[in-house]
């Protein structure tokens, strides 16, 4: 009897190690509830260990920047009539109440999960992330975007964030059914590739064990180049494998005459649409949350130390 309570003793133990070392992620986007890229997301961290809530728009939001509406009940359905006309304001998935809609905008979506949510599963996220977007968000003006807007919400609550974005191809905007129905297709391998990579980010992100992730009023811009598949799902070209994505720290807006943080010899980062543009690679710059715009040097240095000694970033050469 006593080696059987040991047993249970060391199993609870266990159980609760796991319940507290595993991080707390709110997700969301623009683009969707019911969007494949989203639902990939999802999964893919969830098996990565994390634990998941989505707050996302109830219909495609793109493009609507830091737009906020009272919710309302659908007037339409839901995207891809993932919900029926005359649906509440607020909703979730009947088999999985941690998938859930808002009928409103990104910028609300993401507060309705911080606010109203999380509380009800595990209290205050510990990252938030907004994407992947379906289109790159590259460049100095981010002031349109849903996503970038999602994740800068999200900051100046006090959570750290990412927006993530991917050059998803085709029309990209598909249901999370073609995931199951079209495995082979270049979205769903790029969905999944693109998942994959956003979960390897988080899990270095949270590797070092010093706390906060990231300086406050500050959000990551991440983005990943296209992807090489051909219409049969193969791998046509080198960017096909999370492996074949190289990881470049850069600044948002090009410029020839900022003085940024030390890295690879220089103190210029190259930008990232340059970086995006030249093929397989995944681009981190570090944002002001309220102004939309590259940080200093020394902000850029608080990131960077903390990612650095993890090897994962390469040094970019145009």
């Amino acid at each position: 009897m006593q080696h059987w309570n040991y047993l249970i003793s060391i199993l609870s133990v266990s159980v609760l190690f796991q319940c507290v070392s595993a991080h707390n992620i709110l997700l969301t986007n623009d683009d969707g509830w019911a969007v494949a890229q989203i639902r990939a997301q999802r999964d893919s961290l969830v098996n990565g260990g994390f634990n998941v809530i989505l707050s996302s728009p109830a219909v495609d939001k793109s493009s609507t920047g830091s737009d906020t509406a009272t919710p309302k009940p659908l007037a339409q359905p839901c995207e891809f009539n993932s919900c029926p006309k005359g649906s509440p304001a607020e909703g979730f998935n009947a088999s999985d109440p941690r998938l859930n809609y808002v009928n409103a905008f990104p910028a609300d979506a993401v507060h309705y999960g911080i606010q109203t949510l999380s509380p009800k599963f595990f209290g205050t996220p510990d990252f938030v992330i907004s994407g992947p977007n379906i289109g790159n968000n590259l460049g100095a003006n981010h002031q349109g975007s849903g996503t970038i807007n999602a994740a800068c919400e999200a900051a100046k609550e006090g959570i750290p964030s990412a927006a993530v974005s991917g050059d998803i191809p085709g029309q990209g905007h598909v249901s999370y059914t073609t995931l199951t129905t079209s495995p082979k297709s270049p979205t769903t391998l790029t969905a999944l590739l693109y998942a994959e990579l956003t979960t390897n980010f988080t899990q270095t992100m949270y590797d070092p064990a010093a706390r906060p992730i990231l300086p406050a009023n500050v959000t990551l811009n991440i983005n990943y180049g296209a992807t090489t598949f051909s219409a049969s799902g193969e791998p046509k070209g080198k960017c096909a494998t999370a492996s074949d994505f190289k990881w470049v720290f850069t600044r948002m807006a090009k410029s020839t005459t900022a003085v940024d943080v030390e890295t690879c010899g220089s103190k210029h980062l190259p930008d990232e649409r340059t970086v995006i543009n030249a093929g397989c690679y995944a681009s981190v710059a570090v944002m002001n949350a309220n102004t939309k715009k590259d940080v200093s040097a020394s902000v850029q240095a608080q990131v960077l130390d903390r990612l650095a000694p993890s090897g994962l970033f390469t040094c970019f050469k145009a």
